[in-house]
C-alpha cells in the first residue's frame, strides 16, 4: 500500500511584487506556473491576491478560484480548515500582501501548521524587501536580525532603539526594523535624535520600484537631510 503521504498536495509560498512593479520584472516564470495550476489560495487580502493574480494570468477564471484570508483579524481556530484542500490531494497557494509569505507576515502560521500535518511546504523565489534592504546597504551581511515593528510610544521606542544600538554594538550585529509608512518620518527623526553620532543607518524605500531609494550615511550626516520617506514602503537598518 503507497504510503498516505504521496496523496497530500503541497503548499506554494508564492511571493509577489513589493508594489506596482511588472511581475516579470521581478519574479520568475515559476510564480506563473504554481498560480496557473491552483486554484486555492490563502491571502493576507482578497482584493489584493485577485489584482495579483489577474495580472499574472489575465485569463485565469476568477470565479473558480477558492480563497481564504489569513491576516490579524483572523480567528486561529479556523486555520486548521485552510489546508483541507492539501489534505484532500490539492495544491495550495499563499500569497502575501507584498514580498514574501511567511516573513514579516501572517502566513507562518499556517506554514508551521503544514509541517504538523507532514504537508510539504514549497517555497518560491521572489522579492524580500528585508534581504534586498541588507544587500543593498554595506552594512554586515554575516551576522543580523529583524525585529519587525518598534513600539510606537515616544518612551518605549527609544528604548528599544537604545537596545537595537547596544546590540549591534557588542555583536557587530546589523539590526533592522521598519515602521507603518504613514509614520516612516516620524521613526526617521527617532532614530536620527537617540542613537550615536557615529552609528550607521540605511535607509531603503520602495525597493524594486522607479521610485528606489536606498542609502546609507552616519547619524550625523542623516542629521542635516530630510529624505522623503511619508507612505512609502521602508526598511530601516542600523550598525553601530
Amino acid at each position: 500500500m503507497k504510503n498516505k503521504e504521496h496523496f497530500k498536495g503541497k503548499l506554494f509560498l508564492i511571493p509577489t511584487t513589493l508594489g506596482e512593479t511588472e511581475p516579470l520584472e521581478v519574479l520568475p516564470i515559476s510564480i506563473k506556473r504554481a498560480i496557473e495550476s491552483i486554484d486555492y489560495f490563502i491571502v493576507e487580502n482578497e482584493k489584493t491576491a485577485r489584482h495579483f493574480i489577474k495580472k499574472i494570468l489575465p485569463r485565469k477564471s476568477q470565479p473558480d478560484l477558492h480563497l481564504e484570508q489569513l491576516n490579524k483579524f483572523t480567528e486561529p481556530e479556523r486555520i486548521p480548515a485552510f489546508l483541507d484542500p492539501c489534505m484532500n490531494g490539492l495544491n495550495i497557494g499563499v500569497l502575501s500582501e507584498a514580498g514574501c509569505p511567511g516573513v514579516a507576515d501572517p502566513g507562518a502560521d499556517v506554514v508551521r501548521l503544514a509541517h504538523e500535518k507532514g504537508i510539504q511546504v514549497v517555497p518560491l523565489v521572489g522579492p524580500s524587501s528585508i534581504l534586498l534592504a541588507l544587500m543593498a546597504s554595506g552594512l554586515n551581511g554575516q551576522s543580523f536580525a529583524f525585529n519587525g515593528y518598534l513600539p510606537i510610544e515616544s518612551g518605549e521606542r527609544k528604548k528599544s532603539l537604545k537596545m537595537l544600538e547596544k546590540l549591534s554594538k557588542e555583536r557587530n550585529q546589523t539590526q533592522l526594523f521598519m515602521e507603518t509608512p504613514y509614520r516612516n518620518d516620524k521613526l526617521f527623526l527617532d532614530v536620527t535624535k537617540y542613537l550615536a553620532p557615529d552609528t550607521l543607518l540605511c535607509l531603503a524605500a520602495d525597493i524594486t520600484l522607479p521610485t528606489e531609494f536606498i542609502s546609507t550615511k552616519t547619524i550625523a550626516e542623516w542629521r542635516h537631510q530630510s529624505p522623503e520617506l511619508h507612505k512609502r514602503p521602508a526598511i530601516f537598518l542600523i550598525l553601530a
